[in-house]
């Protein structure tokens, strides 16, 4: 039996495997050491970064910024665990973070080709807001998703 995500602060000994997973999940525009090192030191007063632990070792990370309504800026689980649980905790975290900071719904954007994630938020409560075109890089439409923010028991 797989033991379950926790999920906490992350720290800065985190940063390298948060850049690393950068990297990885975001090969077109990872963020970079000085930005996540800002992050997870708290130098950005709206951004808080939390990470997931399997088993102990660092499973995956989420950034969200709280203001008046919160943005989920990134969600990342390292390939071979994905699937796991990883990201529902994160995201539960992140919904968290957004309802006691006082924001009443979760903003994000997804890309429209990245199936895989359009499902993830699809099956949590996240619906479509609007589009961005050419909002990527490459020029790939990027898709506006809201969902009501709900503590996680």
């Amino acid at each position: 039996m797989s033991s379950s995500p926790v999920v906490r602060a992350a720290l800065a000994s985190d940063v390298a495997a948060i850049v690393a997973l950068e990297e990885t999940a975001f090969p077109l525009d990872p963020w970079s050491a000085n930005l996540v090192g800002e992050g997870v030191s708290g130098s950005l007063p709206t951004v808080a970064y939390v990470v997931a632990d399997l088993a102990g070792e660092f499973a995956g990370h989420a950034v969200v910024s709280v203001v008046d309504v919160a943005e989920l800026q990134r969600i990342a689980v390292l390939p071979e665990l994905r699937r796991a649980g990883v990201a529902t905790a994160l995201l539960g975290a992140v919904h968290d973070l957004a309802a006691s900071g006082g924001a009443e719904r979760l903003l994000l954007e997804v890309r429209e080709d990245n199936t895989e994630a359009r499902g993830f938020y699809e099956r949590h409560a996240f619906t479509e807001l609007g589009r961005r075109t050419r909002y990527y890089r490459d020029g790939t439409t990027a898709l506006v998703l809201t969902a009501p923010v709900t503590m996680v028991p």
